[in-house]
């Protein structure tokens, strides 16, 4: 069984975990039917469609 020879320092640890917190940023894309930028392969907000199918009604804004 391997077993390290020597203690792994806290900074080569930190250094390691580092890259985990490194997070993409989210990538909008216009909504085909109503233009409104939304996360790709997500119901749009806007209009509630997804792939040309609506899945929920949008929110009708009040106007008083």
């Amino acid at each position: 069984m391997a077993v390290p020879k020597r203690k792994q320092s806290k900074s080569r640890s930190a250094i390691r975990r580092a890259q985990v917190m490194k997070q993409p940023v989210p990538h909008f894309t216009p909504c085909p039917r109503c233009g409104e930028p939304h996360l790709s392969h997500r119901v749009c907000a806007g209009c509630g469609y997804y792939k040309d199918r609506l899945v929920i009604q949008p929110k009708e804004e009040e106007t008083a």
